[in-house]
């Protein structure tokens, strides 16, 4: 007892102090970002007060300039340039120089720039999710959900375990190899080109530049055109952060443009993430190709939803609702089928119906609304094709939402939230990728009918099962071909950004977020080295110097089952085998020395 109660008495006092730093803030500088001319004070200047009318068709956003407005209200909010392709590599270039610097920079002065950001975000939410509603269309509470939340954690979560996972991590160095030492080792890419969507123009940006800098590698992003108002703002957050810490002030560059704006970036940075459609994530692989270098597509989805017999209907029913609504019906990984077991079908739908039927679309900055506006100009159309297909197929609508106030010029930037029944694979609204707030659902019978079901897509994002039972649910989202599957919630592996994201199919590969995104940013190296050095190094054996000797084969033979052998006897037969050559080796050796 006496010897272990100094013992006890050093570890709760260890445990004390380190409570006590916890509760010590660290000293982290605030930062000015200039806001002047992104407030809607009602002084903008003459050229930005107009409502804007852009024109129909393919070529609504070309030339040297990118349009920006409210989707909202069609509010005129100014332009961007759109960089043509030797800007795009200048911008690359100077990064590139940035990045050689920063690259010799601690884990300590990475984190300093995290905590930057991090207390700026805390404290300007409600202004960064104004601008993310201004220039997407969403609610200010789907903005602080897939904005402010998500970036917060994975700041955080660098925080705590992004040192830990960027270090150098040792391996066994295997049987023939005990006198080595082995280690992985991950050392920064170089330049990050990340060329993001419109749905969560704040986080899209911070997600990606996150990972890339503090792994020690610089990063071009190029935004939207559907969000470069807001994104061009936010960049400014991240200008601001860096130089608070004295870093290259060309580490982090935003540029915005259009497709060659694009194709510029991928073929001179060092590696590609790109999020986005299908279509274009399989032009940028050509691309990428001529180079060589690696690239993450995460190209979208049409996540099941499934709602097994035994649930809270009414519990179940309002995530369903929050799933398909989220984001103004930009889903972000949101369910697009819904499949309901036939025993509770009318029950589910009778409550989503209710649901429904009480949301509200409208500005969002106007007054108190389920739902905004859809960020893209003609998106509603793509919508209404896709529910007139289903209907032409046997499906129904049975409710839809309202719009609140807004002028009938304002309906193309609106959808009603909608839910349709009787819905079945052969409608395109069950294959393709709707980006709306649609809900499809259909019956199904049993476990293994909606298995098949779910996996009858092109595409393999996510999943989310719901089932009283949670081995049950957990059964049926293992079988699930997709890249992310929530058990009795939905979206909550996005949350966990430990965890990696991505999909498989046409939602592509590669993964970002936790430590599988943190480590595609690196060269991943392998290194070995001699364990006890100078006291024991490799040294080929004698059978085998060159020239190799008339039993060389023998030996190898020998040593191979030696290391490898299934039997402990063999093994040892053939060590001894191996000790008698290398002696025989030797006494020979001796005889030529002496003639």
């Amino acid at each position: 007892m006496a010897f272990w109660w100094p013992l006890l008495v050093l570890a709760l006092a260890f445990a004390i102090c380190k409570f006590l730093l916890i509760l010590i803030p660290p000293n982290v500088p605030s930062i000015d970002v200039d806001t002047s001319d992104v407030l809607d004070d009602g002084n903008q200047a003459p050229e930005n007060s107009f409502i804007y009318v852009p024109p129909r068709g393919t070529g609504q956003q070309s030339g040297k300039k990118v349009q920006c407005y409210e989707p909202a209200t069609m509010k005129y909010l100014g332009y961007v340039p759109a960089l043509t392709p030797d800007e795009v590599r200048e911008q690359v270039e100077k990064v590139r120089k940035a990045q050689k610097m920063w690259a010799k920079t601690t884990f300590k002065q990475r984190r300093q720039f995290l905590r930057i950001l991090l207390k700026y975000i805390i404290k300007h939410q409600a202004l960064i999710c104004e601008i993310s509603s201004r220039d997407t269309g969403k609610t200010m509470v789907d903005a602080s959900l897939g904005e402010i939340m998500t970036t917060c954690e994975k700041i955080k979560w660098l925080l705590s375990e992004g040192e830990k996972w960027l270090k150098p991590e040792f391996r066994s160095s295997g049987w023939s190899m005990l006198h080595k030492r082995a280690k992985v080792e991950f050392h920064p890419l170089g330049v990050i080109g990340a060329i993001v969507s419109w749905n969560y123009p704040f986080h899209n940006i911070f997600n990606p530049m996150l990972a890339a800098v503090f792994s020690g590698n610089g990063i071009v992003i190029k935004i939207s055109e559907h969000a470069s108002w807001s994104g061009c703002f936010y960049f400014r957050i991240i200008q601001s952060a860096l130089a608070a810490i004295g870093a290259p002030e060309d580490l982090v560059e935003v540029i915005t443009g259009f497709a060659e704006t694009g194709e510029a970036l991928v073929s001179s940075a060092d590696k590609v993430i790109f999020v986005g459609s299908p279509g274009v994530g399989k032009m940028i692989m050509r691309s990428a190709a001529e180079t060589l270098i690696p690239v993450t597509l995460e190209l979208g989805g049409k996540d099941a939803f499934i709602v097994c017999d035994d649930v809270d209907v009414d519990h179940v029913a309002q995530i369903a609702v929050r799933a398909v609504l989220q984001s103004s019906g930009q889903n972000c990984a949101g369910a697009e089928r819904f499949y309901v077991h036939k025993n509770i079908y009318s029950s589910f739908v009778s409550k989503i119906t209710k649901i429904i039927k009480s949301v509200t679309a409208g500005p969002p900055l106007a007054g108190k609304y389920d739902m905004g506006a859809l960020c893209m100009h003609e998106h509603s159309e793509k919508l209404e094709g896709l529910v007139n297909d289903a209907l032409d197929k046997g499906a129904e609508i049975i409710a839809r939402g309202s719009f609140g106030h807004i002028g009938e010029d304002a309906v193309d930037q609106y959808f009603p939230p909608t839910v349709i029944v009787n819905a079945n694979h052969s409608m395109k609204l069950m294959q393709e990728e709707a980006f709306g707030p649609i809900m499809p659902i259909m019956k199904f019978s049993s476990d293994e009918e909606v298995i098949k079901l779910a996996n009858d897509s092109k595409y393999g994002l996510g999943c989310a099962v719901f089932s009283g039972s949670q081995s049950r649910a957990r059964e049926i989202a293992s079988q699930i071909h997709c890249g992310v599957a929530a058990v009795n919630d939905f979206a909550a592996t996005y949350m966990c950004q430990s965890l990696p994201f991505g999909g498989v199919k046409h939602s592509g590969f590669g993964r970002f977020g936790g430590v599988e995104g943190l480590r595609a940013c690196c060269l991943v190296k392998a290194v070995v080295e001699d364990r006890w050095w100078p006291f024991i190094k490799t040294k080929i054996p004698k059978p085998i110097q060159y020239p190799v000797a008339e039993n060389g084969f023998e030996f190898q033979e020998s040593l191979v089952e030696a290391l490898y052998g299934l039997s402990i006897w063999d093994r040892l037969q053939a060590l001894v085998n191996v000790l008698k050559m290398l002696t025989e080796q030797k006494s020979l050796g001796g005889s030529h020395k002496e003639k």
